[in-house]
């Protein structure tokens, strides 16, 4: 693949602007930059979930990351909304502005492929219990052959952070960690973690103890000061900066133009 490559990964909860994402992203397209999309759609599962009368459960490990219960029905739900509705809504805008983005999942193609867990652990009011329904897994592989195919046929692949298993299961992945393993296989100039916040703060949620600059060096101390899914962001960050990528920048989806901001070293930026 010619040209370098930002991939961006655009939060799915509350609060982050997609339709300004995706101007600025149709913006960028036009001066010949590369991109990939990778979204989550946290949000738009659990108000799925609420209206079908499966609201979302969250379980913490026991080292302190939290993620999605997900067992067979609530995997369902998640790939309604996540690549059923939230990927074609952003395939939507995109194609709107004269993009010709090609949404797909990790399931697709084999784009990702993970490692079932066979059980998790779960704490629930100080007492561990093994999870063993659970349709999440790890990400071990990306199909960099089938991405570059699309990127060099002048697409912008969206991913829905869906993965397949050894065996051909859907499977829900972080897609902190997604964004990551796919920046880091297509050999990925800068990862961009487009969130709801102004990037990773010393004392959250004070916006003034914005860390501006984090070397690599810093992110075991970083990942205490870390506050709940931010603690997936920056072991996203270390991934992919071992696996290559020249630097991770944790900013503000909020706003316009997020991504050229981002780019302009507003917000994160881990090297």
């Amino acid at each position: 693949m010619t040209g370098s490559l930002i991939v961006v990964k655009l939060g799915g909860t509350e609060g982050v602007d997609f339709s300004a994402i995706c101007a600025d992203a149709a913006e960028i397209i036009k001066t010949g930059q590369k991109l990939v999309l990778v979204h989550g759609g946290s949000a738009e599962a659990n108000a799925l979930g609420e209206a079908m009368g499966m609201p979302p459960r969250f379980i913490t490990s026991p080292s302190g990351y939290t993620s999605r219960y997900t067992d067979r029905k609530t995997l369902e739900i998640f790939l309604m909304a996540v690549n059923g509705k939230v990927n074609s809504l952003l395939v939507e805008q995109l194609q709107m502005l004269g993009v010709n983005a090609f949404g797909l999942s990790g399931l697709d193609g084999r784009v990702l492929r993970a490692t079932r867990k066979d059980a998790i652990q779960s704490v629930e009011n100080g007492k561990r219990r093994m999870i063993r329904d659970d349709y999440t897994g790890k990400i071990e592989e990306v199909n960099q052959e089938l991405l570059t195919t699309l990127l060099d046929a002048g697409y912008l692949p969206v991913i829905a952070p869906v993965a397949v298993s050894m065996n051909g299961e859907a499977l829900n992945v972080d897609a902190d960690r997604a964004a990551a393993m796919i920046a880091a296989a297509l050999k990925a100039e800068s990862l961009v973690l487009l969130t709801a916040v102004a990037g990773l703060m010393k004392y959250f949620p004070d916006e003034n103890s914005l860390i501006r600059q984090l070397p690599q060096s810093q992110l075991a101390s970083a990942l205490e000061a870390a506050q709940g899914r931010m603690k997936k962001k920056i072991l996203g960050a270390e991934e992919a900066l071992k696996g290559g990528v020249g630097q991770v920048i944790i900013a503000d989806g909020r706003i316009q133009n997020p991504i050229s901001t981002a780019l302009k070293g507003n917000g994160t930026v881990i090297q």
